[in-house]
């Protein structure tokens, strides 16, 4: 099928079409509105393109736009947000750049600028945007494989710093809390669980799931007795829509929210990720399956549960809720 570089399937909606106009018109026609248009400056710049000689729009989700330029020098994939600043794409190109630094999985190669005309940036209309390569795709590949170089970037991707991230990012729009600790349950409690439950309770008055959340973080420690816990980097929001296979039938992941965590709460969205046991399998070939694995599953897909409760409304409530409800009992909090 044809490539796109974007993310969001099944678990999101679908986004309008784009409103960037096609163009073929060569460099000297277009130089004069640079300063107007970053994106064609870029490409025509430091992507080393003398002509755009294509703007398609592709498909996506419901959060950002996403088009397709065709050049004579290379395709460059560009994503723009009408509404949100540049920060949330200078997060994702900076997990974009530290998962490519493992050179285990395929990840859109992040551009790197050489001069003042940057690949992430502000939209003089307002908004951001930021260019990758764009990858063409092909039929779906091994899930096995998929598994095996996940784990391998786990495995290569570590951090001295604890647990966190450089920057904070998102997890869809929602803000993704990423200041670094050295203890992975008090991290996981309050800038994840923690930090959903209170917009939860500030957006929609939910002080049930606010109250039950917050005793399941305070007691679950147990869960994770007898486990080393190292920080690993995580792509973070590894569902269908953001895994896909180039014409090689390589896998590729984009779209991330990166944080250094937890190995296991990279399977927090597997519920819209359709892994598979050829998927496990070659995973824990490499990365070792913890003692209590299963136990903490749940847990992992609550943090995803809770976002979607917060993005999309109380449809999600009741599988977050479900879980809050497990956990205490098997706590006997």
């Amino acid at each position: 099928m044809a490539g796109v570089v974007a993310s969001l399937s099944l678990c999101y909606s679908s986004r309008p079409n784009l409103l960037l106009r096609s163009s073929s018109r060569p460099k000297h026609l277009t130089m004069a509105a640079m300063s107007e248009d970053p994106i064609r400056e870029w490409i025509l710049t430091e992507g080393k393109a003398s002509q755009i000689t294509k703007i398609t729009s592709v498909g996506g989700g419901c959060i950002n736009l996403a088009t397709h330029y065709q050049t004579d020098a290379a395709s460059f994939f560009v994503k723009t947000n009408r509404s949100i600043g540049p920060e949330m794409f200078e997060g994702e190109a900076l997990g974009l750049e530290a998962m490519y630094e493992t050179k285990t999985i395929r990840v859109p190669k992040p551009h790197k600028a050489n001069s003042c005309v940057k690949q992430v940036g502000a939209l003089p209309t307002g908004g951001s945007y930021i260019i990758m390569e764009f990858i063409d795709f092909g039929s779906r590949g091994s899930q096995a494989e998929l598994g095996r170089k996940l784990a391998e970037m786990h495995k290569a991707g570590k951090s001295s710093k604890g647990f966190g991230f450089e920057v904070d990012n998102t997890i869809g729009s929602t803000p993704q809390i990423n200041t670094w600790s050295s203890d992975w349950i008090e991290f996981y409690g309050e800038k994840r669980l923690g930090y959903q439950l209170k917009l939860l309770r500030d957006q929609y008055g939910d002080t049930a799931i606010y109250l039950k959340g917050y005793t399941l973080i305070q007691n679950m420690a147990s869960l994770f007795e007898n486990v080393v816990i190292e920080p690993c980097l995580l792509h973070g929001d590894l569902w269908s829509g953001n895994i896909a296979y180039d014409k090689n039938s390589e896998p590729v992941i984009l779209d991330p929210a990166c944080y250094y965590g937890h190995n296991e709460a990279e399977f927090g969205m597997s519920w819209c990720a359709g892994f598979g046991e050829s998927f496990y399998n070659a995973y824990f070939k490499v990365m070792p399956k913890e003692e209590g694995f299963e136990k903490r599953r749940d847990l992992y897909l609550l943090y995803h549960y809770l976002n979607h409760y917060n993005l999309f409304g109380s449809g999600y409530r009741s599988s977050a809720m479900s879980i809050i409800d497990g956990y205490l009992r098997m706590l006997k909090a």
